[in-house]
This record gives structure tokens, sequence and C-alpha cells, in this order.
């Protein structure tokens, strides 16, 4: 499957209700991952509306992140979320969820099926071939 593929797999299970933002990240590359993919959904159940019930980080961009360590064994993680980030920023406008949705601007800067696919593709922009 491409990052392309992947990235739309992953915003449509958002958009259809099927999985939360960081779930549709992990699902897409539960064959990249040696985990159960129902441990995977119960590990990122508790990200929906972004960690912290969208005052904190977004749950897509957190999906990125854990899949990154696990593909990578953790080698290199902090250095590869550091620039997952900075990609997703790039992609989004921002990090945190609610500034995302616009809670408190009123100006929605990306929705959340786009934010699933940014933080897909910030992901394999990052590792590249591994993925």
């Amino acid at each position: 499957m491409t990052l392309e593929e992947r990235a739309a797999l992953a915003a449509n299970l958002k958009a259809t209700g099927q999985c939360n933002c960081t779930q549709s990240v992990l699902k897409v590359f539960e064959d990249k991952i040696d985990i159960a993919p129902e441990e995977l959904s119960k590990l990122a159940a508790g990200f929906a509306a972004g960690m912290g019930c969208m005052e904190s980080t977004c749950g897509a961009l957190i999906g990125a992140v854990m899949t990154a360590g696990m593909i990578t064994d953790g080698a290199g993680t902090p250095r590869y979320s550091k620039e997952i980030v900075a990609k997703f920023n790039d992609k989004c406008g921002a990090t945190i969820c609610k500034d995302l949705k616009g809670i408190s601007s009123g100006q929605v800067l990306c929705e959340c099926p786009e934010c699933v696919r940014n933080a897909v593709l910030s992901l394999g922009e990052v590792l590249g071939d591994i993925v």
C-alpha cells in the first residue's frame, strides 16, 4: 500500500466514524506494527478529541508519533517526533486539537479527517522508505 493510499484510508476511517483520530493512523500501519489490531485500538482509545478532550495534542499527531516509535523500535523516535510535529504543523496550522478545531478563535484550521491524512503523510515524509 502506498503512503497516499494509507493516508486516504486513514482519513476515511475517521470520516466514517469507524475509528478516532489516533486509531485511524495506527490502523493503517497495522502491517508494520507487531501488536494485535485490537490491542492497538485499545491503546489509542483514550486519545479521541485530542489528548485531554481538545485541550492538548491532536490525536492524529499522537498516532503518528506512536507509529514512528513502533516502526523504528524506538530508535531515533525523539528526533523523528520533532520532525513529524513540524511537518504536521506546517500542513495543518497547529498541533493542539482545540486550535485545529477553532474552539477559541471560531476558525477551523483543519478538519479531523484532514488532520488524520496529514499525520500519515507527515510520518511517511519523515520515515521515508521504512513505511
